[in-house]
């Protein structure tokens, strides 16, 4: 793909679409200077221009092998390539009539890839470069030998329609694939100014989270000190006793939370991380997040085949999950599936509830912007989750099933950069 950002001054290329169009030109003008004395009867100095042939084609070669060859080239080198097929170009319309040689046209098409590729200076300097090579040509070169003036009209005619041919096909290709190139690249930079501006949305998320996370701790605190002084009241009740016990309960979970939302926030570091089963992990996240959705209900099943990989999660994962699950338990009154699966290189996690579905919104920009919630969840929490799979290298996708229900996948890669790397 063509990439066009600009470093240190310099417009970057993709450098193998040049590289292809002066393979073209080459084949080009070898066939037209090889068939011209067999075919027209031109008598032309073929030693000399079959060795600028070669030398550029050896320049060409050197540029798509050469060692430190890159994807992109600089704007500054683009140009010296130019000029290099210029000055090709110039001695051999020298050594084949000059300016008369019909296929002296064929100086606009390094033009016209300067036009549509450099910054105005160096395009302005390519342009100046071809007007004056035509200037001279005009006066200095090497006269074809053609007796007959008709038979000599007649050859720069056909000598016309071929540059015309070949330019037009060179120039639509290139202008062509350079046009689908830029397509591309605003894409690329419409979808990075949204990455960009759900991750100022995480941020600022985050940023609140701790502040909220903050201010809890006295409040859970205080609660606690009471759980515990009810609990000496010798005068309570069974049943009491009951409440008191899940109360304490969810303020350890509460607790628990709070102090694991620095490392949700990315402050672990991935070798401090401890490795371990996918399947564990799993059923692990869906007993914590059973703990604080005592009424909902939850199935693990472990659909991978052989030896389960041994990974080290990111803690951000594990509320990924828990936002899935708690739009899922929201949506649905029945029993969820959670269907762990794995291959070669991927692990995937599907959530499956039997609600109403997704609804089109949700699937549409689900993850891409805060929504409000609503009865059947997909709120913040989505995209918090998808923020947090996304940093792992994973992926999540939505669907409703034609049988009813929602569906959320989640693709994790066995070995990435962040959240979980295989062991």
């Amino acid at each position: 793909m063509i990439t066009l950002p600009i470093d240190d001054g310099n417009l970057l290329l993709d450098q193998r679409r040049t590289i292809i169009l002066r393979w073209w030109l080459l084949a080009a003008a070898t066939l037209a200077v090889s068939s011209a004395p067999t075919l027209l009867g031109l008598v032309l100095p073929l030693p000399p221009m079959l060795a600028v042939l070669l030398a550029l084609a050896g320049f060409n070669a050197w540029l798509q092998w050469r060692p430190s060859r890159r994807e992109a080239v600089s704007g500054g080198e683009l140009f010296g390539q130019l000029c290099v097929d210029l000055t090709a170009l110039a001695v051999l319309l020298y050594l084949s009539g000059g300016a008369a040689n019909p296929l002296i046209s064929l100086l606009l098409i390094p033009v016209a890839v300067a036009a549509l590729s450099l910054p105005g200076r160096l395009t302005a300097v390519v342009t100046v470069l071809a007007v004056v090579i035509y200037t001279a040509l005009t006066g200095l070169y090497l006269p074809l030998a053609v007796d007959d003036v008709e038979r000599a009209a007649r050859l720069h005619l056909a000598g016309m329609w071929l540059t015309f041919v070949v330019s037009a096909a060179m120039i639509a290709w290139f202008v062509a694939r350079m046009t689908a190139s830029i397509r591309q690249r605003d894409r690329d930079l419409a979808a990075a100014r949204e990455q960009a501006l759900r991750d100022e949305r995480v941020v600022a998320l985050g940023g609140m989270a701790a502040g909220a996370a903050h201010e809890l701790g006295t409040p859970l605190a205080t609660i606690a000190v009471l759980v515990g002084e009810l609990e000496r009241d010798t005068t309570l009740d069974v049943d009491a006793r009951v409440d008191l016990a899940l109360v304490r309960e969810q303020v350890a979970l509460c607790k628990g939370i709070i102090s694991g939302m620095a490392q949700r926030s990315g402050a672990t570091r991935p070798e401090a991380l401890q490795a371990q089963d996918a399947p564990g992990w799993a059923r692990g996240v869906v007993a914590r997040w059973q703990a604080m959705r005592p009424q909902a209900s939850a199935t693990v099943v472990v659909a991978g085949q052989g030896v389960p990989p041994m990974l080290a999660f990111d803690p951000a994962l594990e509320q990924a999950v828990g936002n899935l699950l708690n739009n899922a338990a929201n949506a649905s009154p029945g029993a969820i599936i959670v269907t762990l699966d794995w291959d070669a290189s991927r692990l995937r996690l599907a959530i499956r509830d039997h609600g109403p579905g997704f609804g089109a919104d949700v699937l549409r920009l689900g993850g891409r912007q805060p929504m409000p919630a609503h009865q059947g969840g997909a709120g913040i929490g989505l995209l918090l989750s998808f923020a947090a799979v996304e940093r792992s290298g994973g992926s999540i996708t939505l669907e409703n099933p034609a049988d009813g229900g929602a569906l959320a996948r989640v693709e994790l890669p066995l070995a990435s950069r962040g959240g979980a790397s295989g062991t």
